[in-house]
């Protein structure tokens, strides 16, 4: 048994599986500096409970780093300092690391974070969010465009790879709004737009499927354009009917709703 039932990610990137095997699909991706809750244990594999946006997934063992319940609390109790570098360096004595776009610095000050008894140093740009600060659409629009051409990873979070709903969610993070991992469960969030002449930028456009299941999101650049991860991260132009895709000239994704987050 775990001597703390709480973790923190201390890895670049640690993939989040759907069941407890390597060979299971990654459904997330937990980035540095994320915590989270361990729900069950087995041999070689820990579920988890991401606590960011609540999400439960497998990680390998040898990737978890034990967090303790006073240095869970003093996290929490901090103002959430992100990454707002695509990658950024950290350092601790002789050691570094190099982590993306996203990633979360415990207890910040003056280019510095600790996570329990270790002390880092960070080179690069970050962003402090707090209750007090509103969601910038036109700042998240402009995280997105970081991630053009990104190629397209399902469970992705990174500009190594990500998929639509994990660049909504990570953008819109920076740009002071958490949102859940998955798009149906972003699609709850924020305030239903009629028309897209309502839009402004930073509005959230959500897809459905044939049986009526939204599979897709992306961020609104203005009235006719949005920024999406479908095969890359891309800019395509939107009508009512949907994103229309100039390879297939067709619709490629169907229309649900539009969202105001604030």
């Amino acid at each position: 048994m775990m001597d703390s039932p709480y973790g923190i990610c201390k890895l670049a990137i640690i993939p989040g599986r759907l069941e407890s095997s390597s060979k299971s699909e990654m459904v997330t991706q937990l980035l540095f500096g994320e915590t989270y809750s361990i729900l069950e244990e087995q041999a070689q594999w820990l579920k988890i409970k991401i606590h960011s946006d609540g999400y439960e997934c497998w990680i390998n063992r040898l990737q978890h780093s034990t967090l303790s319940e006073t240095g869970y609390q003093q996290i929490q109790s901090q103002p959430l300092v992100l990454s707002a570098e695509l990658l950024q360096i950290v350092q601790s004595g002789k050691n570094h690391l190099i982590v993306p776009f996203g990633s979360r610095f415990p207890n910040y000050q003056n280019n510095q974070f600790k996570i329990e008894a270790t002390i880092f140093e960070a080179y690069g740009k970050v962003n402090t969010i707090s209750e007090t600060i509103s969601y910038n659409g036109q700042a998240c629009v402009d995280y997105a465009f970081m991630f053009l051409n990104c190629p397209y990873l399902w469970g992705g979070k990174t500009f190594m790879g990500i998929d639509c709903s994990g660049l909504v969610q990570v953008c819109c993070a920076l740009a002071g709004y958490s949102l859940p991992r998955d798009a149906k469960d972003q699609a709850l969030h924020g305030t239903p737009l009629t028309f897209l002449d309502e839009v402004q930028p930073g509005d959230l456009a959500f897809f459905h499927n044939e049986e009526g299941n939204i599979v897709h999101t992306g961020i609104l650049i203005n009235q006719e354009y949005i920024i999406h991860a479908s095969g890359r991260v891309r800019v395509d132009k939107i009508d009512h009917y949907g994103i229309f895709s100039p390879e297939l000239k067709d619709h490629s994704h169907h229309l649900r709703v539009i969202k105001r987050l604030k």
